[in-house]
């Protein structure tokens, strides 16, 4: 049966926690689930990683019990589609900012009767070893459809997308967001906290889960403190990058 633990722990009350992955190698995805995250996001947005690599990330996340999820690269039922037939347990669409736009990543996401996902009984279906219509009906259920909101458009149009039938998490995007205020990287600005802030507290209204990309310690504490469903804790790349930096500086000290 085709399982998303992340979507049961969600709906259980509990934190999950994920990292992007960038790094487009499976042995960075062991790592990962060796550490005890919860998920990750290959992110093919922003890193070169062929569907190949993409599907031998999503191979290693399931030997250690990890969520596979995909950023895709632009709202688009093709690249869903990859994602999606590779294996990974859903997607992440990137620059949501209208009813529209939510409602085509939920309908290139979902087979009939919710959408028009293409079918395929590849490795997901297990090559049709098992029934695919039954196929179906796990797909429809376990797979997750999370929405970006990082611009302007799309916090002034969050009720209509939070209104869409499908959206199973909603993740802020506070890089993007910032250059939409026209403050690029000025992540930790009142204007982009207050925006924030404000896709946080519509998607409670509308009964979605949240997933913050905490930014210090006190970001943290704060998201915690408010029980969001998810948390982002950085980069591969970014954590690998600190890590060593601070290892050489130490080098001194340790000598």
């Amino acid at each position: 049966m085709l399982k998303n633990h992340v979507k049961a722990k969600i709906q259980k009350g509990e934190t999950v926690h994920g990292i992007f992955c960038s790094i487009p190698h499976p042995l960075v995805v062991e790592m990962i689930g060796h550490a005890g995250y919860d998920f990750i996001i290959i992110d093919t947005e922003h890193a070169s990683i062929n569907p190949e690599t993409v599907e031998n990330m999503i191979r290693a996340a399931e030997v250690v019990g990890l969520t596979p999820f995909v950023r895709v690269s632009e709202n688009h039922e093709g690249p869903i589609l990859r994602a999606l037939d590779a294996g990974a347990k859903g997607v992440v669409v990137p620059h949501i900012r209208s009813k529209e736009d939510a409602q085509k990543a939920v309908f290139s996401s979902r087979y009939y009767p919710h959408g028009n996902r293409s079918l395929n009984g590849g490795r997901p279906a297990r090559f049709g070893k098992g029934d695919l219509t039954t196929y179906i009906e796990e797909a429809n259920e376990e797979i997750m459809v999370i929405l970006m909101i990082e611009d302007v458009e799309g916090i002034e149009c969050l009720e209509d997308i939070l209104s869409v039938k499908g959206v199973d998490m909603i993740l802020e995007g506070a890089a993007d967001l910032s250059q939409s205020y026209g403050i690029p990287w000025q992540t930790q600005s009142e204007q982009v906290k207050k925006g924030i802030q404000t896709i946080y507290e519509k998607t409670v209204q509308y009964d979605v889960p949240f997933c913050a990309i905490p930014r210090s310690a006190d970001d943290e504490t704060a998201w915690r403190e408010k029980g969001v469903a998810a948390l982002i804790m950085g980069d591969d790349r970014g954590l690998f990058f600190r890590t060593m930096r601070d290892r050489l500086a130490q080098k001194e000290v340790l000598s």
